[in-house]
């Protein structure tokens, strides 16, 4: 009788479903490293070369959107028309290069500017309590119990992130804050705003049109071109890895992960940004922490486990 091991009896359907999981893992970890080396890279460059926030924005965007454009056009070219085609196409492309992708964007490398990558990229995790804001206004439900415990813990780490534990100074200069408070208001417009294009034309399409229009906006009123900051070759590599890595190499492996193990656990593996974020700004650029700002940044990362 033939008897086969039981390592020999997985079906192909589940090796498949594995090899689809591992492959979604790394993608999902390796866009989120990307999003943390992109800040640092930012951080970097506004130091050595005084590059400013938003001139960095409006060249990334300008310069990563033919990247998602190409990739629309080898995978959905009727997406790739169908966004345009229509006037409401053409609106909720408008709504999200505005309140989406320009607002998030700046609000994210400003708040770089005035604190660093670690904090910033941290701080932008508490987006996602406006989103549970939304969805529990939008669904007329309370907050559970562990997204209420959630809530506590994401203001107890803000505190301890913006005080150090002492509430009679602060951390982060108020522009920080300010700068902060838009990006995560801004990453959770990003989070809500663009959820119809994306799900009718694709997020290569959504990405690449709204990146144009949004550098397009930013080009009009900052005119980059008058106000070139002195790089050199070194300088302008670390802007082409901000957006050959940055952008465009992070929001294509991230969307493959999460499109290969589900949102919920691309939000959770996702974390992987921040950690490398810090990990980036103590050992390149020199940054330093004290320990309850530490506790504070553990506790951002639980509430993001218990409340996606």
């Amino acid at each position: 009788m033939d008897v086969t091991p039981a390592k020999a009896g997985v079906t192909p359907e589940r090796q498949e479903r594995h090899r689809k999981l591992v492959h979604g893992v790394i993608c999902t970890v390796a866009g989120g490293i990307c999003w943390g080396f992109s800040g640092t890279c930012a951080k970097f460059l506004m130091e050595t070369y005084a590059v400013d926030p938003v001139w960095l924005v409006c060249v990334r965007e300008l310069g990563s959107f033919p990247l998602f454009l190409i990739a629309a056009f080898l995978t959905n070219r009727e997406g790739l028309v169908g966004a345009v085609s229509s006037r409401e196409g053409r609106v909720e492309i408008l709504k999200t290069a505005v309140f989406a992708i320009l607002l998030s964007q700046v609000g994210y490398l400003e708040s770089i500017d005035w604190t660093n990558s670690a904090t910033a990229t941290v701080l932008q995790s508490l987006n996602l309590l406006l989103v549970l804001g939304y969805v529990c206004v939008r669904k007329h439900r309370r907050p559970r119990k562990r997204e209420m415990l959630g809530i506590a813990l994401a203001l107890a780490g803000t505190y301890l992130i913006a005080t150090g534990g002492n509430p009679g100074q602060l951390q982060l200069p108020i522009e920080g804050i300010g700068w902060s408070a838009v990006m995560v208001l801004a990453a959770a417009l990003l989070a809500i705003v663009p959820a119809k294009a994306l799900a009718r034309w694709g997020s290569f399409v959504v990405n690449g049109y709204a990146m144009l229009v949004s550098g397009v906006i930013l080009a009009a009123f900052t005119r980059p071109w008058d106000s070139m900051p002195a790089l050199d070759m070194v300088g302008w590599a670390w802007v082409a890895a901000i957006i050959v890595v940055g952008t465009f190499g992070a929001y294509a492996l991230f969307l493959q992960g999460v499109k290969e193990v589900g949102a919920l656990k691309a939000n959770l593996l996702g974390i992987s940004e921040p950690v490398t974020a810090t990990i980036l700004s103590v050992l390149w650029m020199g940054a330093s922490f004290s320990p309850l700002e530490l506790v504070g940044f553990v506790l951002v990362f639980v509430m993001v486990y218990l409340t996606v």
